[in-house]
């Protein structure tokens, strides 16, 4: 698996806005995410959000964005419109529910899949709730203490 994009955000713009417009807190992109076994990840909204919470960190497939890129010929989102933290490429992520898996170093357990919700038709596109059905990302737990890194970024 290869990371290719790396988000945090310290604010919710979805989560808890239901009935109300969305929040307007940015992803902010990181060369490098520091993550807290059992609490998430650093400077994140979901950090320290509850004990033993399924969604510590999240996942979602590059192919995945750019096969609704395609769909939808939407070329002006990027990938962090979908509020996931990593960016992968190269790996089936819903193979990871139930799974304990290592990336450079940091062990997780995948927990469930990110289920997309309605805010996807205005943040990506109308039909994205739909057509994120079982594609929505990788909810997980952080197993131990670790930093991670786009791959090939310099450590620092």
């Amino acid at each position: 698996m290869t990371l290719l994009h790396l988000y945090l955000s310290p604010e919710h713009n979805y989560f808890g806005h239901h009935g109300q417009p969305a929040g307007k807190a940015p992803m902010i992109e990181v060369p490098e995410l520091k993550l807290v076994a059992g609490q998430g990840i650093e400077g994140d909204r979901f950090f320290g959000f509850k004990k033993d919470y399924k969604g510590q960190v999240t996942f979602f497939e590059e192919e995945i964005y750019q096969s609704l890129c395609t769909r939808f010929q939407v070329w002006d989102r990027p990938s962090s419109v979908f509020r996931r933290n990593i960016i992968t490429e190269g790996q089936d992520l819903n193979a990871l529910i139930g799974q304990e898996f290592a990336i450079q170093g940091v062990r997780f357990l995948g927990m469930a899949e990110c289920s997309p919700c309605y805010w996807m038709e205005e943040a990506f596109h109308p039909g994205a709730e739909i057509a994120l059905k079982n594609h929505g990302g990788l909810r997980a737990k952080i197993l131990t203490d670790g930093v991670l890194r786009v791959d090939g970024a310099p450590a620092g």
